[in-house]
């Protein structure tokens, strides 16, 4: 679980900024997405083939 001090000097919105990234590179936000509702096998597999073809299309060569 993510934590952040708070400096005496530092104001609030700033340690809310740095616990957002903090959870944001834990990947929590993503995950707590993805386990919402559940996702059935054959969606799994189609949200994934979904995601393959916009990387291939990002990645391929002009």
């Amino acid at each position: 679980m993510p934590e952040v001090i708070i400096h005496d000097d530092e104001n609030f919105e700033r340690a809310l900024k740095r616990f957002k990234k903090k959870c944001e590179k834990a990947g929590i936000l993503s995950d707590l997405r993805k386990h919402r509702h559940y996702e059935k096998p054959s969606e799994r597999r189609k949200r994934k083939m979904n995601a393959a073809r916009r990387k291939n299309r990002r990645t391929r060569p002009l």
